[in-house]
């Protein structure tokens, strides 16, 4: 075949980029998205990371309203994620 030895020489026409796109977050918020929308989750506190590795907290419904019930939530979290860090 003519010119067939040319397909392995030089770069390759296609490179890998990796994915930008976290699938298990949209995975996790589209799943509490449809609980909220049928009143299972009626409060929100979160910290989300950004790509440039910043951050945002916030909080919404009644995780806002009750500040106290939150911070327990958030203890909870924290207690998670050092029991996580350490394995």
């Amino acid at each position: 075949m003519a010119g067939s030895d040319s397909i392995c020489v030089g770069k390759s026409p296609i490179r890998l980029v990796p994915d930008a796109i976290s699938r298990d977050t949209v995975q996790v918020l589209e799943a509490s998205l449809l609980e909220a929308r049928v009143g299972k989750i009626i409060g929100l506190a979160f910290a989300a990371m950004c790509k440039n590795r910043t951050y945002i907290v916030n909080t919404a419904g009644e995780a806002f309203r009750n500040p106290t019930f939150t911070r327990g939530m958030i203890a909870a979290l924290d207690d998670k994620l050092s029991d996580m860090s350490r394995k």
